[in-house]
């Protein structure tokens, strides 16, 4: 019996050295067994990062685990990702390990986890999925051995986990989105004929061609199928499917064909409770149905049947019901009853384009309020024809008390309808207007909406339109938000476009207005921060932004009695705003501003992330010291006006960025301005450069200044303005200021006074001692005055030595002048012999000196000192 032991615990342990060890000893063999019969039949690129092979888990199996992996289609949709997954796992006998580089691999089971399977067939009936390699040389031999073949799928079980399914048929404009998808699969694919039981559930969405049928509804589907793997048919036996929560039973079958498929399905609600169509409806909107009470009855019965290819489809015909039903939640007030829908998607020719679908009656009633609509659309996939009728009155406010939903703003209002409207979606998308034939009216009453675009609730008194084809007029819009108020009159040039194609809202609208506050029309939107140690990445900042409407290509006619625009307020405002593209362009816009008169032409565009301007201003005789109270930009171009008392004339061309609530960003400004002051007296105490400049030049009385008629230019770009060279007179002192400040308050300006000499000094007084009286009290000079530092400290230099160097330069040329002059008078004399007139006498002392003498002075002054008279 030991013996027997340990011939046992040999074997045992000589069995579990081959599983440890068959792994790494054939791992290699296999790969590139799997890789060969995978680049041998398919036309892709194919890769993974890892492989491992494992014997433990799944004995007596082998089970391949690939990591990672992708298929990369070739031509012609090179670069397409066909298949991907973090893990692929192969199960298949151990025997499969040991195959040749000839031998099909046998697969018995599959599982894939967090894959992406994108399948498309683009417009000339290609499909990427195609891949196989085909030998068209050997096509017999190909069906009938499967010495070529690669793998042979045996499969008994099959799963595929959280995985997402795309489907693009650009030929039948289908177009299938599947997300979270959870499919298994039990059966046996050796046999010809056998079961496989399924469960399926997923998120699925479902287009044909531009009609969404299915939009993330919750899908799920136990069913079991006859396999008849020989002729590839699929029939339903037992089975339950649900979308959303509406449940559903399939009989019949697909069957897959050499050149197409043939489907021949039924399906229908199992029971004819009008629970039925509130679980069709999204959870979203109907929350749980435990508890709701209804009555009258929902069903849906269906019926696919044909050959499905390029070209066709199966025909449809698919009935929903309702008649005489209600509803009632148990936590809400109100019933909706009267419920009748009667709708039909048909198909009975197999052509796409062929497929309608018609609304014979849809109706409703909340309390004494009926609702009523009917309609059809066709040639659904291609340009499709729709002719709606709409009737009745709706109460907002009903909605969240027949249904549990969270608005994300309470509603109130009341809305009446009698329209109808036939157009081709052709027209619509290419704004050809005149095709919608649109009759009947409208009208919206005691509307109010809150919502975070806007600072306060917008409340609608009264909208009513009038529709006829080609035209809808509104007839009326009275409207307030916070302390604004609207009144408007216009034409919708296309509400059914901007309804349905989701265009922007075409028109041109008359606004009347008492009063318009910018600020009631702020958003709160928060901006996430972050900026390394000093703010942290979850930082969230609370800003108000005004945003210009995007959805709007329009005209916008406007008066009104009084603008709020941050603080300032504009009176008997009126003019034209274009808006298109979340732009305002303005023109011909006048106002009343500042005791004056406003003209305005520009743009502010809303688009990007931050808002910008153009903008040219004409004021005319506005108040100066208002304007620095109100105007911003007035105290960046010229800080030292603020010092004015009077009126002034300016022409603004700028652009630049603007705050969020479209005040300018005055760093970023650009342009330039013209000012012509009409009339201005000057209050030194106001600012403190003209304080100093008083104080450090005694003789320019700064109380007499007076700057009517002084014009000048202004640049500015970067937060720098420069000011170009301008003149005025200071009780008879010429002053030339020209210079530059900036944004940080920094000043650089150079001022330039044409001066009395007199006013000078002793210094100078003695360089006019020389000249006669009269020049002396005529004789004026440049004195530089340099202003640097910071508007609020600014430091003046008087060069006074400047201006004596310049007075001196300016005597010495008057002198030799002087020289010039007498020498010429010298050699007159000379000429003349050197006689004095007959008639001259000698005046004695009093005489004047002789012009020698004054020669001779003239040039000791010259060279700066004075000859001692001497005697030759």
């Amino acid at each position: 019996m030991k013996k027997l032991f340990k011939i046992l615990g040999i074997s045992l342990g000589i069995i579990l050295l081959l599983l440890l060890l068959t792994p790494f000893l054939f791992k290699g063999t296999f790969e590139d067994l799997l890789k060969k019969n995978i680049n041998k039949n398919l036309n892709a690129e194919v890769t993974w990062k890892s492989m491992d092979i494992s014997l433990f888990k799944s004995f007596p199996k082998a089970a391949v685990v690939i990591e990672n992996f992708t298929v990369i289609n070739r031509a012609p949709f090179k670069g397409d990702t066909l298949a991907s997954g973090e893990q692929l796992k192969i199960n298949m006998g151990i025997t499969q390990l040991f195959k040749s580089g000839n031998d099909p691999i046998a697969v018995d089971g599959l599982q894939l986890d967090k894959g992406l399977i994108n399948i498309k067939i683009d417009s000339l009936a290609r499909a990427n999925y195609d891949i196989a390699i085909k030998d068209d040389t050997n096509f017999e031999a190909e069906h009938t051995s499967t010495e070529e073949t690669g793998f042979v799928f045996d499969l008994k079980r099959y799963e595929i986990n959280n995985t997402r399914l795309n489907y693009t048929d650009d030929v039948s404009k289908t177009y299938l989105f599947v997300s979270n998808l959870h499919h298994e699969g039990t059966g046996d694919f050796s046999l010809e004929t056998s079961n496989l039981e399924t469960q399926t559930n997923a998120l699925v969405s479902l287009r044909l061609g531009d009609i969404d049928y299915l939009n993330k509804n919750s899908i799920s589907l136990d069913a079991n199928f006859q396999l008849d793997l020989e002729n590839q048919k699929y029939t339903f036996l037992e089975n339950e499917a649900k979308i959303n929560e509406l449940p559903l039973t399939f009989n019949g079958f697909v069957q897959i064909n050499e050149t197409n498929n043939e489907v021949d399905l039924t399906f229908k609600t199992p029971s004819s409770d009008f629970k039925n169509f509130l679980a069709v409806i999204p959870k979203t909107y109907v929350k749980e149905l435990d508890g709701v009470e209804t009555t009258g009855n929902f069903s849906i019965d269906g019926a696919l049947k044909g050959i499905v290819d390029e070209e066709r489809i199966p025909t449809m015909d698919i009935k929903v019901r309702s008649s005489n039903a209600s509803f009632k939640y148990p936590d809400l007030p109100k019933t909706v009853r009267n419920i009748t829908i009667n709708a039909d998607l048909k198909n009975e020719t197999g052509l796409v384009k062929d497929t309608y679908l018609t609304i014979g009656n849809l109706t409703f009633r909340i309390d004494e309020e009926l609702f009523a609509a009917n309609g059809s659309i066709r040639n659904l996939t291609e340009n499709a024809l729709v002719n709606l009728a709409i009737k009745g009155t709706l109460n907002l406010e009903h909605i969240d008390q027949v249904l549990p939903i969270e608005l994300e703003q309470p509603l109130r209002g009341i809305f009446t309808a009698d329209v109808t409207t036939n157009f081709d979606m052709a027209s619509v998308e290419n704004e050809q207007y005149q095709n919608i034939k649109t009759n009947g009216t409208a009208r919206l009453q005691d509307f109010t909406y809150s919502d975070a675009a806007f600072k306060n609730p917008i409340n609608i008194g009264n909208a009513a339109v009038t529709m006829s084809p080609g035209n809808i007029q509104l007839n009326e819009m009275t409207a307030s938000t916070g302390g604004s108020d609207i009144n408007a009159t216009g034409n919708i040039q296309n509400l059914i476009p901007w309804i349905m194609a989701k265009q922007d809202l075409k028109g041109v609208f008359n606004i009347q207005s008492n009063t318009f506050n910018l600020n009631d029309f702020t958003s709160e939107e928060s901006t996430e921060t972050a900026s390394g140690a000093t703010k942290s990445t979850n930082s969230s900042i609370k800003e108000s932004r005004i945003q210009v409407p995007d959805f709007l290509d329009a005209t916008l006619n406007f008066t009104a009695n009084k603008i709020i625009y941050d603080d300032l307020i504009l009176d008997n405002a009126k003019g034209s705003v274009a808006i298109k593209n979340e732009t305002a362009s303005l023109s011909n816009v006048t106002s009343s501003l500042l005791g004056g008169d406003i003209a305005v032409s520009g743009n502010v565009s809303t688009k990007g992330t931050t808002p910008t301007f153009a903008m040219d201003l004409d004021l005319k005789s506005i108040d100066i010291g208002s304007s620095f109270q109100q105007l911003k930009i007035m105290s960046f171009l010229a800080p030292i006006a603020k010092a004015l008392e009077g009126d002034i004339n300016t022409r603004i061309k700028l652009n630049g960025n603007l705050n969020n609530d479209l005040t300018p960003n005055i760093s970023t400004l650009a342009g330039d301005a013209l000012a012509q002051i009409i009339t201005a007296e000057v209050d030194k105490s106001k600012t403190p450069l003209l304080s100093k400049l008083g104080e450090q030049v005694k003789f320019l009385n700064i109380d007499k200044l007076s700057l009517r008629d002084v014009s000048t230019v202004l640049k500015f770009n970067n937060g720098k303005i420069e000011v170009q060279p301008f003149t005025f007179d200071v009780k008879g002192i010429d002053v030339t200021i020209a210079g530059s400040h900036g944004l940080d308050k920094s000043i650089s300006y150079n001022l330039n006074m044409d001066v009395p000499a007199k006013y000078l000094g002793g210094d100078v007084q003695k360089l006019l001692a020389k000249l006669d009286p009269a020049d002396a009290e005529n004789t004026t000079v440049a004195l530089p005055i340099g202003v640097r530092g910071n508007i609020t400290n600014p430091q003046i230099t008087v060069d006074t030595k400047a201006a004596v160097t310049t007075l001196t330069k300016k005597l010495i040329d008057k002198q030799k002048e002087d020289i010039k002059d007498q020498g010429v008078n010298i050699i007159k004399d000379l000429i003349g012999g050197g006689s004095t007139p007959k008639d001259s006498t000698s005046t004695g002392q009093g005489s004047q000196p002789s012009t020698t003498e004054v020669v001779k002075d003239i040039f000791g002054g010259l060279f700066g000192k004075k000859k001692k008279d001497s005697i030759n």
